[in-house]
């Protein structure tokens, strides 16, 4: 390439030279055959060099560039996508739809190889043989979810102390972030749960700690997140225990002193749960037995939020909140899935829900900042990643909980991008 631009360069010289000598000697210039065949054959030496130049350019932007430029995100933090107006922060993404990405990417981790998954949503590890609910990733209307870089995440969350509160849909995430976590480990065997207990559905604390970076993932079973009591003084025989919507859960003073706090409640709140096992709302030390479910869930949440702007220390932790998420049950009885197995084009008002607006509602007169995971609308339309027939139980079919790697990946991907991406966070020495 420097040859061929040497001799353009050789070429332009001598060119230039010949018309002043030949101006000036002459006005009339003769160009004899063999020197015309010799010009042609500089011509299209040139020709051929720009287009090399250009060739080679253009290769280097291609291959080069974005190299450079994965790099230097990478030294700048976590997430790094912007969208046209400005950080990620400034995009709503739950507003979006989901994508099938190519392979490599997806899964995380093996479900099989990380001993916090519950065997009940380890699909592969059950029987399932399609890995297509796999390869689908969240792509915001206005952005990019960032993609999770594990190694930049461990040393982020280095002492610090991640807490999720709610019900089992809560433990299916906290699941989740402890094995993306995981696969970034060396030791495995400095990844345990603090009292040796076993993943179940009944245990009110599982706490994952991380030795090697001094930090722990816990969760509380709460269900309901506010207290649940006995059955009052001459309350009627269908009265079997009370919630007291006033008062949140008897276990909340085990959350403050947390980094991370990620909350979510609303599978409870139904009849099966509550009025059909003799269960009842109690007020300011009143039994309510005509007060409706969607009112004492309102009740419950605002307990919930006074005591966060009450208990919660504002400089130190990140408070967040997930909305309901659908089931895909083809009746009310819960006995039959509607399993798919790619996601839904229409959601057929699955999208909506009242347990999801009302947090909504409730969150928006709160003093706290807090961040809804506003997740209803988006898992609206996975009904391929459900659990389904390939539980733990074959007996019994799931189509309320999800799959492990899964839906609940990207929720994780979501909460680590606004805890690393928000200018206002308390994770100061991290960024």
């Amino acid at each position: 390439m420097m040859s061929a631009l040497n001799r353009t360069i050789s070429f332009n010289k001598s060119s230039s030279f010949n018309r002043r000598s030949l101006n000036i000697g002459s006005p009339k210039v003769i160009i004899t055959r063999s020197r015309w065949v010799s010009l042609r054959f500089q011509v299209l030496v040139i020709i051929a060099s720009v287009m090399s130049f250009f060739i080679a350019v253009g290769g280097g932007y291609i291959y080069v560039l974005p190299s450079i430029s994965h790099a230097f995100f990478q030294t700048r933090g976590l997430f790094s996508d912007y969208n046209n107006n400005g950080s990620l922060r400034n995009c709503d993404v739950f507003d979006g739809r989901w994508v099938q990405v190519p392979g490599g990417y997806y899964p995380l981790y093996n479900a099989t190889e990380c001993p916090f998954v519950e065997q009940g949503f380890n699909c592969l590890g059950n029987g399932r043989s399609d890995m297509d609910y796999l390869s689908w990733r969240w792509k915001p209307k206005d952005c990019n979810v960032p993609r999770f870089d594990v190694r930049i995440v461990l040393e982020m969350l280095r002492s610090k102390r991640v807490v999720f509160v709610g019900d089992s849909m809560s433990r299916t995430q906290w699941e989740s972030l402890i094995c993306m976590l995981m696969a970034g480990v060396e030791d495995k065997k400095g990844v345990y749960e603090v009292n040796q207990n076993q993943i179940t559905k009944r245990t009110r604390f599982l706490g994952v700690r991380f030795s090697a970076y001094n930090f722990t993932i816990e969760f509380f079973r709460s269900v309901f997140l506010v207290q649940q009591g006995p059955v009052p003084k001459h309350a009627p025989k269908r009265v079997k225990s009370t919630l007291i919507l006033d008062k949140l859960d008897d276990i909340s003073e085990q959350w403050v002193n947390s980094d991370v706090l990620i909350f979510n409640t609303g599978h409870w709140w139904v009849p099966s749960k509550l009025f059909n096992t003799g269960c009842y709302f109690k007020v300011e030390g009143s039994l309510k037995l005509g007060m409706s479910i969607p009112a004492a869930f309102r009740i419950a949440l605002e307990t919930w939020a006074l005591w966060v702007e009450r208990k919660i220390n504002r400089n130190r932790t990140r408070v967040f909140f997930r909305t309901f998420e659908p089931s895909h049950w083809s009746d009310q009885t819960r006995g039959i899935c509607n399993l798919t197995r790619y996601p839904l084009l229409e959601t057929d008002g699955t999208e909506q829900s009242l347990f999801s607006d009302t947090v909504l509602e409730v969150v928006k007169n709160v003093r706290f900042p807090i961040n809804v995971l506003h997740v209803t609308s988006m898992s609206a339309f996975r009904s391929d990643a459900h659990v389904g027939n390939w539980s733990d139980n074959l007996s019994f079919q799931d189509c309320s909980h999800w799959c492990l790697p899964g839906v609940p990946d990207i929720w994780n991907e979501i909460v680590l991008s606004q805890l690393f991406t928000d200018d206002e966070n308390p994770f100061q020495q991290m960024e």
